[in-house]
């Protein structure tokens, strides 16, 4: 069974051509500086795509320590 539903993945692709154009934006509303990082236009892409409703595994959350 696929992880990701298609239309996620197009969302995906298609953060990652605006980081090629240079108009990813990071933060809130795209207020902050332009995204250099490919790991980091994958997660906003994720992130867009959880926010429509898409199919994306849950995110990660960091493991606390005792």
């Amino acid at each position: 069974m696929a992880r990701y539903s298609k239309s996620a993945t197009k969302d995906v692709e298609r953060a990652m051509k605006r980081r090629k154009t240079g108009k990813l934006k990071s933060g809130k509303g795209g207020k902050g500086g332009t995204v250099k990082s490919r790991k980091q236009a994958i997660a906003i892409g994720l992130s867009e795509a959880r926010a429509k409703g898409k199919k994306v595994p849950k995110r990660k959350t960091a493991k606390r320590k005792r």
